[in-house]
Parts: C-alpha cells; sequence; structure tokens
C-alpha cells in the first residue's frame, strides 16, 4: 500500500524565491533531505532547530540547537530511565548567537554560553558532539560521542503546510549507529561500539513558520529485533487537514512512509499508562509501556508557555511494509510526548 503523497526526488527549495511562501512544488517528502530552508521575512514567527538524540539501552542523551528568530535557546539533557534520574544544561541567548543552516547537516555550530560548551560538527558520513557543563549540584558533566551516518540508510523528510504562511519542513533520521560516554564526576556511562549497549542517533530538523498556538504527538525508537534493523517514526495533531504526514518506519534502512493519519490513544493526566499508535490501513500497530516521564511546563503568560509529557521506554508490536512483509517485534527502546506550545 503506496502513500497517496507526492514523493521528492531532485534538490529543492522551500520557499518562493522571495522567501515568504512555501514553494508549492515542495509540498511533499522524501527519502533523503532534499530540501533547502530559504527563509526570509515574517521576523518573529520563524522556527529552525535541530534536537538529536541518542538512545542507549535505557539511557537518552539529547543536545539541541534552536533559533526561535527573538532568541535562541541551547539544550544538553541526559536521563537515566533506569535509575529515575536526569539532569543537564539549559539557556538561552541572544538572536544571532549561531546561524542554522538551510541544508541541515552541512556545517558546525557551536557555542559557549552561561557555562555550557556544546559543539555539533556534521561532515557527510558523521556527526560528532562535544560538551561541557557544571550539574545543578555542582558535578561537572562532559559528553563525547559520535553518530554514524551509513551509506543507503534513508530518513522521512516532509513539508507540512497549513496556510500561505505558515508551514515546517522537517527531516526525521533514525537508526544512525552511535558511540561514546557520558561523564557525570566520578561516572562514566559507555554506549555503542564495544560497550555492549546499542545506541541509535535520532535526529529532528525543523525549519518553518509556525502558527502562535499548536500541539502535537510525536515518538518512535529505534533498535534490533527478528533479525531486522527497525526505526519508528510518527506524529499526529499538527499535520492534521495538511494532506500530508510525518509518519512510518524503517526497516533494515529502508523507508515504508505511511499516508493515512494514526490513532493514538494515551491518557494526558495518567502518561505513565500505556501509549497506543495505530495505522487504520493496517501497516503499523505499536504500544509504548513507558518507564520514565519527562514533564516540563512553562507559563510566561497567557500567549507565551508551553507543557509536555515526554515518556520513555519501550516499544512492542507490528510492522507491514508496501511490499506485505510483516514484522513483530518487542521492546525497542524510544519515547512518545504531547507538547502544547503556546509561542
Amino acid at each position: 500500500m503506496s502513500t497517496h503523497e507526492l514523493e521528492l526526488t531532485e534538490p529543492i527549495d522551500l520557499c518562493t524565491s522571495d522567501g515568504l511562501r512555501p514553494n508549492p512544488l515542495a509540498l511533499g517528502w522524501s527519502r533523503v533531505p532534499l530540501h533547502r530552508a530559504n527563509l526570509d521575512g515574517y521576523f518573529g514567527r520563524n522556527k529552525r532547530w535541530d534536537y538529536w538524540a541518542i538512545l542507549a539501552g535505557d539511557l537518552l542523551i539529547s543536545a539541541t540547537f534552536a533559533d526561535l528568530d527573538t532568541f535562541c535557546l541551547i539544550d544538553l539533557g541526559w536521563i537515566n530511565c533506569a535509575e529515575g534520574t536526569s539532569g543537564g544544561k539549559s539557556t538561552i541567548a541572544a538572536h544571532g548567537t549561531f546561524v542554522m543552516p538551510e541544508q541541515p547537516g552541512t556545517t558546525t555550530i557551536s557555542v559557549d554560553v552561561d557555562g555550557l560548551k556544546l559543539t555539533i560538527a556534521d561532515v557527510p558520513e558523521v556527526t560528532t558532539f562535544s560538551a561541557t557543563w557544571t550539574e545543578a549540584d555542582g558535578t561537572p558533566g562532559k559528553l563525547a560521542a559520535r553518530v554514524e551516518k551509513p551509506v543507503g540508510l534513508e530518513s522521512l523528510n516532509v513539508v507540512i503546510p497549513w496556510k500561505d504562511e505558515l508551514f515546517n519542513f522537517t527531516s526525521k533520521q533514525w537508526c544512525r549507529p552511535s558511540s561514546g560516554e557520558l561523564t557525570l564526576g566520578e561516572q562514566v556511562l559507555r554506549f555503542g561500539t564495544s560497550s555492549g549497549v546499542e545506541a541509535f542517533g535520532v535526529v529532528d530538523v525543523g525549519r518553518g513558520r509556525w502558527p502562535a498556538k499548536l500541539n502535537w504527538n510525536w515518538g518512535g525508537g529505534a533498535g534490533n529485533a527478528q533479525g531486522h534493523l527497525i526505526g519508528l517514526q510518527f506524529g499526529a495533531k499538527w499535520t492534521d487537514g495538511s494532506g500530508l504526514t510525518e509518519n512510518g518506519f524503517l526497516l533494515d534502512g529502508r523507508l515504508t512512509k505511511i499516508g493515512s493519519e494514526l490513532e493514538w490513544t494515551y491518557d494526558w493526566d495518567q502518561p505513565m499508562k500505556p501509549w497506543r499508535v495505530v495505522d487504520p490501513k493496517g501497516q503499523l500497530d505499536v504500544t509504548l509501556t513507558p518507564t520514565y516521564d519527562k514533564h516540563s511546563k512553562v507559563d510566561v503568560s497567557e500567549d507565551l508557555g508551553s507543557e509536555t509529557h515526554q515518556v520513555y521506554g519501550h516499544w512492542s508490536g507490528t510492522l507491514r511494509t508496501d511490499e506485505g512483509e510483516s514484522i513483530s517485534f518487542d521492546k525497542i527502546f524510544g519515547f512518545a510526548e504531547e507538547a502544547r506550545q503556546r509561542w
């Protein structure tokens, strides 16, 4: 069952030549990043970010560079789901502190702000991470990691249109082998390669112009099961009614794109209950059993604030490719979230 959505196969500009509106020819999806985010105008409404996560057993490490036009956000975080502990460093910086590239994954971004030093360097074959910071309790933190990009590994890239001046390009890349170490004081947590802890990198790229208020779901995971490398990617709410989705999965590096909106079942008020995601057309039925809830809430004003439940745990379920191959799997590490944004 192939999707109804337009598959793009050649590089293309995200916006029209003036940078103000989405390029009608760019409204589709691709298996590799092809869009150049030539945003211009509408200052204060543009959002540019690269969010990275490393999934390593029960350990999650994240790193974010976000340019929200009027200010920049830098974040380095970690969660140990098995121990129920978390930490890291987050800070806000002035607009222009760093520049997000129009074509993601094509440059090095580095900052030294408010006690957080973070560098993410991209070359075609690998992305490297280096960071130092101080935890809230005074413990020094350090990260050194690599996220490989294997030849032939596909990803899910799509433009979601809302109306003429509001749209977003996202690139979701899963199943990128990772290795490195997280150091917290005297404790060293190693992952990937010879450590015995399977680890995969995930990146969520965003380039677009968003509504002032929006809710979304995002979820996925990566791991080996039943002799296959599996990557899960799905979302909801923010894509509703647009005619395009960010839904699909990887099986041994090959993307199956799902064009239908998925059915999410979970309880916002009891986020530690299972989260189930189902394709009504039968290509995906998966359930996340949470082990940790990262709940964040910020209220600045009536028009500015955010609240998110992001739960981590293990996915189990079944997948069916366009060719009809069915795969059942159990206990792939990942996450799911609902975010409620006023920005």
